[in-house]
């Protein structure tokens, strides 16, 4: 608990610099690699849909086991005290996204603001797969706010979650299982088959955590009432089975309406409105959504020092 608290400030103080990224680059890229690398060898466009099926369990399983293996091996080289604490939080701290999404939603905030809708276009193609140029203001705001919500969970809680029930290996494991959901597990020719074991995996994972992310923003508004019941109204109506809560929560607190029908490249999504009968979002609004974002992840510093208090305390 100690060491997921230094990863959360960590992060949230510096992100992931880009000086790092040029040096290094970044532990989720590296596990894209090992994921590119399965994909390339055992996902056979003839192999009939159900063998897909099991190579693509088989390259689930195998990316996840190699990854926690690995923070396991690490975990148990790590001096004791203090001193493993910090190693440990130092280790961890790559695999949460706080400052990251923060900045990248602060990116369309700003022009969104200054009226420059091209540059909120521009901005938010960096975050979500609709098609920019078919959004108005309202449009770019609604799916960067969608973004911030969903995030907030993948991104940030529920690798905390995973990192406070297991340690390192728990957080390096979600951030593989999330990775494989963003790489393979979409519903193309190509992945429908093949990343169907990492998309049930990855729905797996965040059942709790998604729900604890609409809890914690809802608890940060100070509209609980109001984000809470909109959360359990709406939530399940999403198309996803997770990121409809803290989507649900965030348009509950601030009293806007989210999802709806979004254009693509190739395709329009009718989706349902959450917290229909709402306004759409504007740049104020998404200030105010980043607002509560800061507000959450503080939350979960606080959580987690008290937790990490109280376990010193008791041992």
């Amino acid at each position: 608990m100690a060491a997921m608290l230094v990863a959360l400030l960590i992060d949230a103080a510096v992100g992931w610099p880009a000086w790092l990224f040029r040096w290094i680059g970044h532990p989720v890229t590296w596990i894209g690699r090992l994921i590119d690398r399965l994909d390339s060898w055992l996902n056979i466009d003839e192999t009939d849909p159900l063998r897909r099926k099991l190579a693509g369990l088989i390259a689930a399983l195998a990316v996840i086991g190699v990854c926690v293996e690995i923070a396991v091996i690490v975990t148990n080289l790590l001096p004791g005290g203090w001193l493993g604490v910090l190693i440990e939080g130092i280790l961890a701290w790559p695999f949460l996204a706080s400052r990251s999404l923060h900045d990248h939603v602060q990116a369309v905030a700003r022009p969104l603001w200054r009226g420059d809708l091209d540059g909120a276009r521009q901005a938010v193609a960096m975050i979500v797969g609709r098609d920019p140029n078919q959004l108005d203001g309202a449009g770019v705001a609604r799916a960067a706010m969608e973004s911030l919500s969903e995030n907030a969970s993948d991104g940030v809680v529920a690798p905390w979650f995973w990192g406070m029930v297991f340690g390192l290996p728990g957080i390096v494991g979600y951030k593989a299982i999330n990775t494989l959901d963003s790489m393979i597990g979409h519903r193309t020719p190509r992945h429908e088959a093949f990343g169907w074991a990492a998309a049930r995996i990855d729905d797996v994972a965040n059942l709790i955590p998604a729900r604890l992310t609409g809890l914690f923003l809802a608890a940060v508004s100070g509209r609980w009432r109001s984000g809470v019941a909109v959360m359990m109204r709406d939530a399940r109506r999403h198309r996803s089975p997770n990121a409809g809560w803290p989507e649900a929560a965030m348009a509950g607190a601030l009293g806007i309406r989210l999802s709806g029908p979004r254009v693509y490249a190739d395709r329009i999504a009718q989706e349902p409105w959450v917290n229909a009968g709402a306004p759409d979002p504007d740049a104020t609004d998404l200030a105010r959504g980043l607002g509560l974002f800061r507000k959450m992840v503080a939350l979960l510093a606080g959580l987690t020092a008290l937790l990490a208090l109280t376990g010193w305390v008791l041992s």
